[in-house]
């Protein structure tokens, strides 16, 4: 019973299977049959779509190739065009240069024409010069028979003739040259340095090497002196400054040739004064104070000087330098006072000229700081501030400018040349310095002596304070147009020998006089 289940069991089983075979294989078959009609249709589609691609390359090709040939043909005629173009300019050029060639045939031909006639008339004017030469030496011989004068001697009379008359002629065209050249420089320079120094009129400093400090009482001299003098010699070693006390009523006075020691002591002098408290620790703590309020002082000074001339990026030592010339004067001028005055003068100068203005106006500022130091170091001002200028890095053209305006050395810019003339202005205008006594009667006598060492001068007078050189001279040895020349010469003698602020006149009188007595 069992073994019959089990092949019952097992016989359905089999059926299954077979069963189970025979569907999978007819699904199979179906998918197989679905694939390759999706395959078929896919393969089918696939053509057709590169047909389509091939046909529309193929348009795409054509109508490329289409537009490559509009466009080759619309450049060729282009290209054809322009080559019309230049054959025309060509065509052009050729008749342009045809017509010049026979123009220059016509103008060789006149130039032979003209040489040929040219040489026609050298050859009249060489028979011409021979017949002169033989009429002349007839003349020649006429004249020696009938003046009874040799050759040489006739010559010398007609050659003294001819020199006097080129005088003459000389004279009167330098002196018309000279009046029409005058008026029109005169006009314009005085346009131009009226420009310069319309707005600079600095005031000057009467001060020089030594300073009065008033005192309220004759009493507080004893004060100053103090003990055995121990207090005025604790002020003197402080300062570096000499103290005079004197019969002077109530003042004292400072003598330094260090014009910021002398204020140094000037200040400490009159604290000393008002706090009443005068001894020899109390003047050292006063110095102290004192210099270092000079110091904040001169820096001060220095940087509203740079800035009121516009001038700037200077090393803050040279403005420290610069500010010092507040307290130097030069001739009794102000030095800082008049180096603003230089660097404004320089600078409208140099913008009526078209010169570098900042360079100008830099190098008016800076040429005389060598001024400031020159109590502490060796040499000329000048040279002192062309070391100074070097070690603070300022450039080539300002150093030049501080180097030449004394004329020391030559010019090699217009701007070096500006700054020599803005600091003659600012020196030479009315008020600005005082000369000494001495110098000024030795410059009058060099101005006479100049002015008698001529020949044909009979007497001389410097007037106008040295300005003006009054020359009478002798009429039977100098005429009228000579006095032209003689003052011009006279005039360049002055200026290569003699310094002068500002200009010299030179006047020549001549005067005939006729006298006779009446018997």
């Amino acid at each position: 019973m069992v073994v019959g289940i089990i092949i019952s069991a097992v016989v359905s089983l089999a059926i299954g299977g077979v069963a189970s075979y025979f569907i999978s294989t007819k699904m199979l078959e179906k998918k197989l049959g679905n694939a390759k009609n999706v395959a078929e249709k896919t393969i089918k589609d696939a053509e057709e779509k590169a047909s389509s691609i091939k046909k529309e390359a193929i348009l795409e090709a054509k109508e490329e190739a289409l537009k490559m040939k509009v466009d080759s043909e619309n450049e060729c005629k282009e290209r054809r065009a322009e080559v019309q173009k230049m054959e025309s300019r060509i065509l052009e050029k050729e008749a342009a240069l045809d017509k010049k060639s026979d123009i220059l045939d016509q103008k060789v031909q006149a130039i032979d024409d003209a040489k040929a006639e040219l040489e026609n008339k050298k050859q009249e004017l060489e028979n011409s010069k021979q017949e002169l030469v033989k009429e002349k030496e007839n003349i020649a011989k006429e004249l020696e028979r009938v003046a009874g004068l040799s050759r040489e001697e006739a010559k010398k009379q007609v050659v003294d003739s001819i020199i006097d008359d080129a005088r003459k002629d000389a004279g009167n065209i330098v002196r018309d040259i000279e009046n029409e050249a005058r008026e029109e420089g005169e006009k314009k320079a005085r346009d131009i340095i009226t420009l310069a120094i319309q707005k600079c009129a600095t005031d000057q400093t009467a001060d020089v090497t030594v300073t009065t400090v008033t005192l309220p009482t004759d009493e507080m001299k004893g004060r100053i002196i103090g003990r055995e003098g121990r207090n005025i010699r604790a002020i003197e070693n402080a300062t570096g400054v000499d103290l005079i006390v004197d019969d002077t009523p109530d003042a004292v006075t400072l003598s330094s040739f260090d014009p910021i020691r002398r204020e140094v002591a000037r200040l400490t002098l009159e604290k000393l004064i008002t706090d009443g408290r005068i001894h020899p620790a109390r003047v050292e703590d006063i110095v102290a104070k004192v210099q270092k309020d000079i110091e904040q002082t001169i820096k001060d000074a220095g940087e509203n000087a740079s800035f009121e001339a516009g001038v700037f990026n200077l090393h803050p030592e040279l403005i420290k330098i610069l500010g010092r010339l507040k307290y130097r004067t030069s001739y009794g001028q102000n030095v800082l006072k008049h180096s603003l005055e230089t660097c404004y003068i320089a600078g409208l100068l140099a913008g009526e000229l078209g010169a570098n203005v900042q360079i100008a106006k830099r190098g008016g500022l800076l040429h005389d700081i060598g001024k400031a130091l020159d109590f502490e170091m060796e040499g000329t001002h000048v040279s002192i501030g062309v070391d100074v200028a070097k070690k603070y890095k300022e450039s080539p053209e300002v150093i030049h400018c501080i180097e030449a305006h004394h004329g020391g050395v030559e010019y090699k810019s217009i701007e070096a040349m500006l700054v020599q003339v803005a600091d003659a202005i600012s020196s030479a205008r009315p008020g600005a310095r005082r000369e000494s006594l001495d110098a000024y009667v030795k410059r009058l006598e060099k101005l006479e002596e100049i002015a008698n060492s001529f020949k044909g001068v009979d007497t001389s007078f410097a007037i106008q304070a040295g300005r003006e050189i009054r020359i009478a001279v002798k009429p039977e040895e100098v005429d009228d147009a000579s006095m032209v020349i003689l003052a011009k010469e006279i005039a360049r003698k002055i200026e290569s020998e003699l310094e002068y602020p500002g200009q010299i006149k030179v006047n020549i009188i001549r005067e005939t006089r006729a006298t006779d007595v009446a018997s």
